[in-house]
């Protein structure tokens, strides 16, 4: 079995693939400055009530928006969104309507969430760690909370639908979320099949806290529970002992990079997940995964450079899909279905444990 050792920062050049045409000054500003603009109408609420309805009266959502927001700033940022065309500004500047591009970005503004509101700070201070000014998750942090909530948003966009279509093919009774982030998907699989229950485990802290207002929310409370724990040494602590015991199906989505960090542990962490939940049988498994050197693309598709980024300033490496089915092979799990999952370069793989 031949697995990726090297850390990130000694990868060969061709770390990133094949070249895609340069992008432009112009672009990469704009690009830069239009993405805190998505970022920012997003965490107002604006996009919310533009998916509502695409016609914004401003002067009144500042006015149900409370005293303290300045309606200066409010009409300051519509307007930079009207400059990128997800916009228009009529009836003297009073109302926002969205157009087609708006309706795009309003549905891909989960990426935003994750890149602006999750790891801002760290591709900031990239220069930083290069001189050893500073070292991830010392003096720089992501923000959990706000990666949580950029994955869920982009659940709900990109991968319900196809998720939805996977579970219908599989029966069960407990399912456990590993890296539930905020409980969304896992509130959201057990609120459509009755008599199922279900357990979001994450070892952050807060993004755990806005997984418990979810569940509640949801009306969820005596079916989901959210747990702050690392996923795989759940099994040992007590107090979650006998729900751990009734789980027949695991499923995680996009941290599996993570759990497979550490090259001392990573060629067993699979069989060790198996362990951590024997009663399970199946396990429905997704993540992004390093693309392909000669995938070719003449243009760079959303996320994945900002993906490749983060974790190699953060070092974490990236694997192959050839790297994850071998490693699913040597422990025992074995494919019955493999589908494309939202994010580009992303695959949801069901397996049977045998």
């Amino acid at each position: 079995m031949t697995l990726l050792h090297t850390p990130p920062t000694e990868l060969p050049a061709d770390w990133y693939g094949a070249a895609p045409a340069p992008i432009g000054v112009d672009q990469a500003f704009n690009g830069y400055v239009a993405a805190t603009v998505v970022h920012t109408l997003d965490r107002l609420g604006v996009l919310d009530r533009l998916a509502d309805d695409p016609r914004l009266d401003i002067p009144e959502f500042v006015r149900g928006a409370g005293p303290a927001v300045r309606e200066r700033i409010v009409r300051e940022v519509l307007r930079a969104a009207a400059v990128c065309g997800w916009l228009r500004l009529e009836d003297d500047g009073d109302t926002a309507v969205l157009t087609d591009a708006g309706r795009d970005t309003v549905r891909m503004r989960g990426y935003f969430t994750w890149a602006v509101g999750g790891y801002s700070d760290l591709f900031a201070g990239a220069s930083r760690l290069a001189t050893g000014q500073a070292t991830f998750g010392d003096d720089l942090l992501r923000d959990e909370a706000m990666v949580a909530l950029g994955s869920g948003q982009n659940d709900r966009s990109f991968m319900a639908n196809t998720l939805d279509d996977v579970l219908a093919g599989i029966d069960f009774h407990t399912l456990a979320d590993l890296g539930s982030g905020i409980s969304a998907r896992v509130s959201r699989i057990v609120g459509g099949r009755p008599g199922t229950r279900g357990l979001g485990l994450d070892i952050s802290g807060p993004a755990t806290e806005l997984g418990r207002r979810t569940i509640a929310d949801a009306g969820l409370e005596n079916r989901v529970r959210a747990v702050q724990a690392d996923v795989l040494d759940v099994c040992h602590r007590e107090a979650h002992r006998d729900a751990i015991a009734e789980v027949d199906t695991v499923m995680s989505f996009f941290l599996l990079h993570d759990l497979l960090a550490d090259p001392d542990t990573r060629p067993h962490l699979f069989t060790r997940l198996r362990e951590a939940f024997p009663a399970a049988r199946t396990f429905v498994l997704a993540d992004t995964m390093l693309r392909p050197d000669a995938e070719g693309s003449s243009t760079l598709p959303v996320f994945s450079l900002g993906y490749e980024l983060a974790h190699a300033l953060m070092g974490v490496p990236l694997h192959t899909k050839e790297t994850y089915e071998e490693l699913f092979a040597g422990a025992g799990l074995h494919p019955v279905r493999t589908v494309a999952f939202g994010t580009p370069h992303s695959w949801l793989y069901v397996l049977e444990a045998r």
